[in-house]
């Protein structure tokens, strides 16, 4: 990978090695016969291509098609950049190297491309659904092994925000968390005794809930399943005292219902788990 890229990786958030491994696995899917490309086309024959977008949509994971690119030894010239607003017909990445390559790339290329892409395009929904609004959209851990540091990318293309990368950045105490030490007063201690200055969670079902939270010292309080008015009225009793995020079978076209209450997040699982992939095609040219 050429120190340009692994550049453009790491500013985005991206750590090259890991993003190279993936994309090595990912090519060695295909096994290492092409069997309909190598009888067809010599060694040495060339071949140009751009991989269009074939509907409006928000791009992600250019730099990453480009590493399936690198690999494969395809030149190749960004034509947007990730977090662009894109519409069909329009080139995103082109590319020119042995056809056979080129071919072989295709796929793998297309198949992360379209992803993210996806991704950052239905989290760009959310975010339009809410303009005007303090809210923002989070991401849940709801994502494909291998691919969260990805996918989270593309949320953030989309303009959304990171929850917790894992476990080990972020306490979140949950229903079972609580059902297994008895409160949330006694799991919210249990956690402040060992960290005192992680940033920890609540996810809280009822108001009652909410004021537990509060009276625990909880400055982040997820409020789960709640109903609109449940949560206007949150808002109004925590007052500021903590940040507060909206979950659990929220949709988009009850995204600014939600933002208008005064939360501060919506947390949406399906921006990873049920994103859409963003129709990208390649054609050589």
């Amino acid at each position: 990978m050429t120190p340009e890229l692994e550049t453009r990786l790491r500013d985005a958030g991206l750590d090259p090695q890991a993003v190279e491994n993936l994309v090595r696995t990912a090519l060695a899917e295909d096994g290492d016969t092409d069997v309909t490309t190598e009888p067809v086309f010599a060694p040495h024959d060339t071949a140009s291509g751009d991989f269009t977008a074939r509907e409006d949509g928000v791009v992600a994971g250019i730099p990453v098609a480009e590493v399936v690119l690198e690999l494969l030894d395809v030149t190749y010239r960004a034509r947007a950049a990730d977090g662009d607003r894109v519409t069909a017909g329009q080139v995103l990445l082109s590319a020119h190297g042995p056809t056979r390559a080129l071919l072989r790339a295709e796929r793998t290329a297309l198949n992360l491309l379209c992803h993210l892409s996806g991704i950052a395009t239905a989290t760009r929904a959310w975010t339009d659904a809410m303009a005007g609004t303090k809210a923002r959209v989070r991401d849940t851990r709801k994502t494909l092994p291998g691919l969260r540091a990805l996918q989270k990318y593309a949320v953030r293309c989309g303009g959304g925000v990171n929850h917790r990368m894992g476990l080990h950045d972020s306490a979140l105490i949950k229903d079972n968390h609580v059902a297994a030490a008895g409160s949330i007063t006694k799991a919210y201690a249990a956690i402040r005794d060992v960290y005192p200055s992680l940033h920890v969670q609540v996810e809280c079902d009822t108001l009652a809930q909410v004021r537990e939270a509060l009276a625990a010292g909880a400055t982040s309080i997820l409020l789960d399943n709640m109903s609109t008015a449940d949560m206007a009225e949150a808002v109004r009793l925590v007052d500021g005292r903590a940040e507060l995020e909206a979950s659990g079978g929220l949709t988009l076209d009850r995204a600014r219902d939600v933002a208008v209450t005064g939360v501060d997040y919506l947390s949406v699982g399906a921006l990873t788990h049920s994103a859409r992939v963003f129709d990208i095609g390649l054609d050589f040219t």
